[in-house]
């Protein structure tokens, strides 16, 4: 159904800026003399400011489903963007609007107890505390993060929404990600957030398995460090939930964190469609008890870490874009530490919220 509107919905979300504009405009400089004229009783606006008005509430709605379904959104600069614009606001009307505007009414002979606030700064005055509470603690504490797809499974599934300690590897600017503060450092088998080094504008979460100095070696989805394989014991049951068939299921342990990993010990046969599969934009992986024809298996990885970066590799090692292919990421595009879940909804996976998994810690 959005997938639809979102043509609308970009046209819409391009009109809300100017319009915007024009609004503040008039409700700053037109409305009050439009009230201060001489004989005016009851203030009307004009036919066209009477339908940006009323136009003006669905337009900001389209721009913020626009940044909300963006994939490239930085919230941290949306709500930089938004702290600093409203405090301006205010400030800028209580020290020089403000004062002018009284001044203009009791030049007119009027109450200026009687003159109302521009409508935009009575917004700015209600939303500018907020934007900058939230703003410190997104930038500082926590902050949430929604994941967007099957690479960490079955750790934590499309549709979890995550709780990310933002303190555990040091306090940052927000949006230059600049770190002011040394905390703590990443640990081996944290599950991480972090800028996805090709394009930092977009945040990965996989977990750590490198640290800086380490010989890595991912051969058939076993990891070795340093030489030593990551001890894992398969589990006795396979994995299967309609869209993945049959796959093998690994307790590993990483550093103090002990995770399932999920992966095919033969080469998989990707379907475009599996009949159990009900999950859009996902398709069919089969695991047999043999190399599917004309599948190959994941290519083997053997690298050493360099300084100051770290290797991240999802869970799901047969379907995860992770550092196997593009490499290291480097300390300053560290977002946070995933700490625990603290929602979930997936219409395509189960029909809305699965209950069971509000609150679980993450391992």
């Amino acid at each position: 159904m959005l997938q639809s509107l979102m043509p609308l919905i970009v046209v819409l979300s391009w009109l809300a800026l100017p319009v915007t504009l024009i609004c503040i405009v008039d409700d700053w400089f037109l409305r009050p003399r439009r009230a201060l004229a001489p004989g005016t009783q009851v203030v009307r606006d004009p036919p066209l400011m009477t339908l940006l008005y009323t136009a003006l509430p669905v337009l900001i709605i389209a721009a913020v489903v626009r940044l909300l379904v963006s994939e490239t959104l930085d919230f941290s600069a949306v709500l930089l963007a938004i702290t600093v614009i409203t405090g301006v606001v205010w400030g800028l009307d209580a020290w020089l609007l403000r004062p002018r505007r009284l001044a203009a009414a009791r030049a007119a002979g009027r109450d200026p107890a009687l003159v109302s606030e521009p409508g935009t700064v009575d917004y700015a005055r209600s939303f500018f505390p907020v934007a900058l509470v939230v703003l410190l603690l997104r930038s500082f504490i926590f902050e949430p993060f929604r994941i967007p797809s099957d690479s960490m499974m079955p750790t934590l599934l499309d549709g979890d929404f995550i709780i990310v300690n933002k303190y555990a590897y040091g306090l940052r600017l927000p949006v230059m990600n600049r770190k002011v503060v040394d905390i703590g450092e990443p640990k081996r088998g944290d599950v991480v957030v972090f800028r996805f080094p090709p394009n930092p504008s977009v945040n990965f979460i996989k977990r750590l398995v490198g640290l800086p100095g380490d010989h890595v070696e991912v051969r058939d989805n076993h990891v070795y460090i340093n030489g030593q394989p990551v001890p894992s014991v398969l589990d006795p049951q396979r994995f299967s939930d309609g869209c993945y068939q049959n796959f093998a299921l690994a307790h590993e342990r990483l550093g103090t964190h002990e995770h399932l990993a999920m992966y095919c010990p033969v080469a998989i046969d990707r379907q475009p469609v599996l009949p159990g599969c009900n999950r859009r934009a996902v398709r069919g992986y089969v695991c047999g008890d043999e190399d599917a024809p004309g599948s190959g298996r994941i290519p083997a990885f053997d690298g050493v870490i360099p300084p100051g970066h770290y290797l991240m590799m999802g869970d799901n090692r047969d379907n995860s874009d992770d550092g196997r292919s593009w490499g290291w990421v480097p300390e300053e595009n560290l977002v946070g530490r995933a700490t625990r879940i603290w929602f979930n909804w997936d219409w395509g996976r189960s029909g809305g919220p699965m209950w069971n998994r509000v609150g679980k810690a993450i391992p």
